[in-house]
């Protein structure tokens, strides 16, 4: 059988790949926090006909070898975690980092969650929880009389307690910072989760070790680029056609060769 079938082949479904990659990051370009993905490919073992710096039958030595590719692979999905633009809500418990770092979530299961959603609310009991009702590590709850919450830059969080003047601190929002953030599984529902990749977690002060700064009223948006996106679509679309091509063309000649005759 003819290894073009075959490369080919592998070059339609890692084009497949690439559009459910594209159409993830479209799908998500209103998600809070959202960090677009890019599929990475390798091409695949070669078949060494001849391998270069070989003697010939004369003696001399073939500056070239004859080799041959079977096809591609996907290698990876690197998640790019450029900085998304910031969108002013005005809304109080709306947190948007301006740099590195996640904030950090306390799941169900007792392990800690991270993110760059910072669309909070309060629950019942006065506490900080994301849209999924799970709360912020840092277990800071808001007094039930409080008229005001102010959330530093540094992540310190003040109420004016009604009857009051002067603020008075609850709790300080620190922030995870990590070796290789693209080495964080994604979870879904925008909690990303450490694996042995990304490091271990180093927690900080907003603005300190490395880490960004903390801005109230303000939500990163999705740091996917549309017309980028469009762009990406088409091209993977015509690769994807044009590896269609090339196993028409194997077909027509296979079909050649099936209908010689004597």
């Amino acid at each position: 059988m003819m290894r073009s079938l075959w490369s080919a082949a592998t070059g339609m479904m890692g084009q497949q790949f690439n559009i459910d990659v594209i159409s993830n990051n479209l799908a998500n370009v209103n998600t809070t926090g959202f960090k677009r993905s890019r599929a990475d490919f390798d091409d695949l073992i070669y078949q060494k006909l001849n391998i270069a710096g070989t003697t010939s039958a004369s003696g001399a030595q073939n500056p070239t070898g004859i080799e041959v590719g079977l096809g591609v692979r996907v290698a990876a999905t690197a998640r790019l975690d450029s900085q998304g633009s910031l969108k002013n809500t005005e809304n109080t418990l709306d947190l948007a980092i301006e740099g590195e770092g996640f904030f950090r979530i306390q799941m169900p299961d007792g392990s800690t969650g991270y993110t760059r959603d910072g669309s909070f609310k309060l629950d019942g009991q006065g506490n900080i929880v994301n849209s999924d009702g799970y709360q912020l590590a840092d277990a800071i709850n808001i007094p039930a009389d409080a008229t005001d919450i102010s959330v530093d830059s540094d992540g310190t969080v003040s109420v004016l307690v009604n009857g009051e003047t002067t603020p008075q601190e609850v709790g300080t929002i620190q922030l995870a910072k990590f070796v290789n953030p693209a080495g964080l599984s994604a979870m879904g529902t925008n909690i990303l989760i450490e694996t042995p990749a990304s490091g271990n977690p180093t927690d900080a002060t907003p603005g300190e070790s490395g880490t960004g700064q903390i801005r109230q009223g303000y939500l990163e948006m999705s740091n996917v680029q549309v017309v980028e996106a469009m762009v990406d679509l088409i091209t993977t679309q015509r690769a994807y056609e044009i590896n269609s091509k090339s196993i028409q063309t194997s077909d027509s000649m296979l079909s050649v060769v099936a209908n010689l005759k004597r």
